[in-house]
């Protein structure tokens, strides 16, 4: 374990082939697995009242990068990826290699399934549901109160391999069915069926995923992504995939 200059408690239970970087802080409650590497200038387990005393769980060969702050209290499956200046409070529970980008904020008090993805500038609020398979792209925000500033928190559920493009807000209480597409911009105060784009300010049904065309020349529909996207995904997954969405091979003449 390296960590020169940095500060690391005594209390916290480190796995081994930890390597934490200069200049970060490991607080007390804290249980970080085998293979983890903490970049510089990080802050791990940062203490709250609003954790109830449980401790921060960072599952194994994890990679949070510099300037991360992690509060006490959330459960984060192996394999996590952080950005740089990324955010995780209290009672967030994460699935097996979420991967966060740079400056993203999880508000806490949420659940994530596995494989989950977000891009840069994402804000996650207090009390979302987020299922497996799922992608946030810049800037996206999913709030939860309904008539702010009050004591409310009614979160946004995002269901599996759902995708929400650059710029969306999602509001309160608002569920994104399974494989559905939210154009970018758009402000999404209804309820999107399993499968659909919806596009707009405020957001508007335009028809099925399977009528959007991948721009690659072949004519086939872009979605469900899952038949042409397969970067860093578990292999198990991906052969899942090709199962059910086999090539059809056609004879010339």
């Amino acid at each position: 374990m390296n960590g020169h200059h940095a500060f690391i408690s005594p209390k916290a239970r480190i796995g081994r082939n930890v390597t934490i970087g200069e200049f970060t802080i490991i607080h007390d409650n804290v249980i970080i697995g085998d293979g983890v590497t903490i970049e510089s200038h990080c802050i791990i387990g940062r203490p709250t009242p609003l954790a109830e005393g449980t401790p921060l769980t960072i599952g194994e060969k994890s990679l949070i990068r510099s300037h991360s702050v992690l509060y006490e209290g959330s459960t984060l499956g192996a394999g996590l990826r952080t950005g740089h200046h990324v955010l995780i409070r209290e009672k967030t529970v994460a699935g097996l290699e979420l991967q966060l980008g740079s400056f993203s904020n999880l508000e806490g008090q949420l659940t994530i399934g596995n494989h989950t993805r977000t891009h840069s500038n994402v804000h996650l609020g207090m009390g979302s549901r987020i299922g497996n398979f799922c992608w946030f792209f810049p800037y996206v925000v999913l709030t939860n109160d309904p008539h702010p500033p009050s004591d409310l928190c009614i979160g946004v559920t995002v269901e599996d391999y759902a995708a929400i493009a650059t710029m969306s807000c999602v509001l309160p209480g608002i569920r994104v069915g399974t494989r559905s597409l939210v154009g970018a911009s758009s402000v999404v105060n209804r309820d999107v069926p399993p499968e659909t784009i919806v596009v707009g300010n405020p957001a508007k049904v335009i028809g099925p995923t399977s009528n959007i065309k991948h721009r690659d020349g072949s004519g086939e529909s872009a979605y469900p992504w899952t038949k042409h996207f397969h970067k860093n995904y578990p292999k198990d997954a991906v052969a899942e995939w090709m199962a059910a969405h086999p090539k059809v091979v056609t004879k010339a003449g």
